[in-house]
């Protein structure tokens, strides 16, 4: 049985959620409160398989309570529930840290749908990494002593293991997928994370300031993800 906690304000959401969530056979816990919700998360250490978000909560909101758990080590996946649908929100959301994102109102169906592949997911990453000697898969990618395994959504440094949202996960698999290729932010933005292309580009520059913190050995000199001037970045796994 999955156990999923729904952090929203709205009782009869909060209910209607519950009572079909329950009805497909999980677990369910209401909390009307981000500072609660991290109380369970992060203080108590709750075990919870999904997390189900709303953005607008009185006190501590969902762009906070996302971004708490991320720092705190804490990656149990989230669908982030809210009114404001504006690409710009979509992409604050996944800065964040959240996996997933649907605007109210919603349909049942596409809910349970998300639910459903935000928990396939978090069993990937719960799975036992296969052998370093096993040969690699096509959803596995070595360079330069690290490995990036876009199905465990892991990158692998020596002896560290970084764990990657989904938002980071695409990026990255896209980057190797143009090695060698100068990327635009406006083509990431479009071709990777289907948002406009008029959205403010600068966010984009968050993610990769994270990325390399996982893959470069001096993030601040990048050798692998390389800046390109006036254009975008560019992926050289052999600098």
């Amino acid at each position: 049985m999955s156990r999923i906690l729904i952090v929203e304000d709205e009782q009869h959401i909060a209910d209607g959620l519950r009572f079909n969530l329950e009805a497909e056979g999980h677990e369910a816990t209401v909390v009307a409160a981000g500072e609660r919700a991290l109380a369970l998360l992060v203080g108590e250490r709750r075990p919870f398989d999904v997390v189900i978000l709303d953005v607008m909560l009185p006190g501590t909101d969902g762009f906070t309570v996302a971004s708490e758990l991320r720092a705190a080590g804490n990656f149990v996946p989230i669908l982030m529930l809210t009114a404001r649908g504006s690409a710009a929100d979509v992409l604050r959301g996944f800065e964040a840290g959240t996996d997933d994102y649907l605007p109210k109102p919603f349909e049942l169906s596409i809910l349970l749908a998300r639910v459903k592949g935000l928990l396939r997911r978090r069993r990937w990453n719960e799975q036992e990494p296969a052998p370093t000697e096993a040969p690699p898969g096509p959803d596995v990618y070595t360079f330069a002593g690290r490995t990036l395994d876009f199905t465990a959504m892991e990158v692998r440094v020596r002896d560290e293991t970084h764990r990657l949202t989904v938002m980071e996960c695409d990026l990255l698999r896209y980057l190797v997928r143009k090695a060698g290729q100068p990327v635009s932010r406006r083509a990431i933005l479009e071709e990777v994370w289907g948002l406009p292309q008029d959205l403010d580009t600068r966010a984009i520059d968050n993610f990769i300031v994270r990325l390399r913190r996982y893959i470069e050995d001096r993030p601040a000199a990048p050798q692998f993800l390389q800046t390109v001037r006036g254009v975008g970045y560019r992926f050289v796994p052999e600098p």
